[in-house]
């Protein structure tokens, strides 16, 4: 039964990440009545306060007098004021998978998981989905710059969703349409190992609703092993539809060329030839994220021709291989790459963007699990770069971890392509001196290293 949604009023703890606030522009378009907190003020609650949604700098009890339910992000402790107050009040509190779920009911809705590429696929969806005059409600982790925003209610019935499996919660969203880009190891601070992750995308599979459908990356050595282990989805009413270059792919890829500002390949649907697929931006990893789009459009009853002309229009995600700028003839660019199949992907088309210019990267690892982890492999990802600045580890919510710092990385790289720098502000003048005409500085990380981009802009123009 859908919630009453003008006579609601929504609490958010947490209101001015990407998810929550994507949720709450949603609800407060559907006529509830909205409030939420956040640590600090930011560019995110401004843009919240313009639509009418009433926001705190802090977390504080009285915050929550009035409302009716409270949503909490599931970075927020069980010790937050806010959350006492509500448990003390008997408000029920739902977790942000649990509020997105309710949002969900009653449309055709699409989850996009996986574990890298989900962003970068639900927007390209989205925006094709938008130029065949659907109009989605969307609910995305980043702002969207075809549209200016991270989620939106539409006036059509589908409904697309960008689905993190990073602490399990995407099993509440009961879809009518599934996509799976990939499955890896990641989140080490809450899986132990791969069958876990394996397990949970399972789980997540049975949830797509009797009707449904599942696009599914073919090449995808995770998605193989998962498609193996699943019972069959046909005797559930699952369709099940491939994608990639496999030969037995349903939507198969050929023809790949990829080139500085675009990449473009022939795509065939079930031996037909539909046409070729053209992006404005660049990337072979971003071509298989345009054919998951494409396959669920088609499914969705789209027109082919009208979903092509949709995503040739894509202009990118933020903070998605975002050029920030360039100065002296040296380009700036940021995303948010932060496992080492994603920052081999970005570093390849970095490589493709930058041409006979050198590659420049300044990672900064996120979480110390994650970095205890994959230490390694972060060392040979980064090595494809011509010259790593290696900034400090970027906690998130973990505690520091003995012996785990980003000198585990830079230990395991040769040492004349990795400079190991913590301060923030010594990076800056280092990569603004190092860099020369024709040179690509890409700075990379899901903490807060996107704040360098500018100021290294400013830096080289003023050397």
């Amino acid at each position: 039964m859908s919630r009453d949604w003008p006579n609601s009023h929504a609490h958010f703890v947490g209101i001015g990440g990407s998810g929550m606030s994507g949720i709450a522009r949603i609800m407060i378009a559907r006529g509830a009545k909205v409030s939420g907190s956040d640590l600090n003020d930011s560019s995110n609650l401004a843009g919240l306060r313009n639509l009418g949604i009433i926001t705190f700098v802090g977390h504080d009890a009285a915050n929550v007098i009035g409302a009716d339910f409270l949503i909490r992000s599931s970075a927020i402790p069980e010790s937050n004021p806010e959350l006492i107050a509500a448990k003390s009040a008997g408000i029920p509190i739902l977790e942000r998978a649990q509020a997105l779920s309710e949002l969900m009911t009653g449309y055709k809705s699409v989850a996009v998981a996986g574990t890298h590429g989900k962003t970068t696929t639900t927007s390209m969806l989205t925006v094709a989905l938008q130029h065949c005059g659907l109009d989605p409600s969307f609910a995305i982790g980043a702002t969207v710059r075809n549209s200016g925003t991270n989620a939106h209610q539409g006036s059509g019935n589908i409904f697309v969703v960008e689905a993190d499996e990073s602490d399990g919660s995407f099993v509440a969203y009961k879809p009518f349409g599934g996509i799976i880009t990939n499955i890896e190891l990641d989140h080490v601070d809450n899986f132990a190992d791969i069958s876990a992750i394996d397990q949970l995308f399972a789980e997540f599979v049975m949830t797509i609703q009797p009707g449904g459908f599942l696009v599914a990356c073919s090449d995808d050595v995770g998605v193989k092993r998962l498609l193996n282990e699943l019972p069959d989805l046909q005797s559930r009413g699952i369709e099940l539809i491939t994608y990639g270059e496999s030969l037995d792919a349903d939507l198969k890829l050929d023809r790949i060329h990829v080139a500085a500002n675009y990449a473009v390949a022939r795509v065939t649907w079930k031996g037909r030839i539909l046409g070729e697929m053209e992006l404005a931006i660049t990337g072979r990893h971003n071509l298989f994220n345009a054919a998951a789009a494409l396959s669920s459009g088609l499914r969705l009853g789209a027109s082919v021709q009208d979903l092509l002309a949709g995503l040739k229009l894509f202009t990118g995600a933020r903070r998605r291989f975002e050029i920030k700028g360039s100065a002296n003839k040296v380009t700036v660019v940021d995303d948010y790459g932060h496992h080492p199949t994603e920052i081999t992907a970005t570093l390849q088309t970095a490589r493709i963007f930058a041409g006979s210019g050198r590659v420049i990267a300044i990672f900064q690892p996120h979480r110390y699990s994650r970095t205890k982890a994959f230490s390694q492999e972060f060392a040979a990802s980064l090595s494809l770069a011509d010259h790593t600045f290696l900034l400090e580890v970027y906690p998130a919510s973990e505690k520091p971890v003995a012996g785990v710092t980003s000198a585990l990385i830079a230990g395991r790289m040769p040492s004349e392509k990795v400079t190991y720098e913590p301060s923030m502000p010594t990076v800056v003048e280092s990569v603004a001196e190092f860099a020369k005409p024709g040179d690509v500085i890409i700075t990379l990380g899901a903490g807060d290293v996107n704040s360098l981009g500018k100021l290294i802009l400013t830096a080289i123009d003023e050397k």
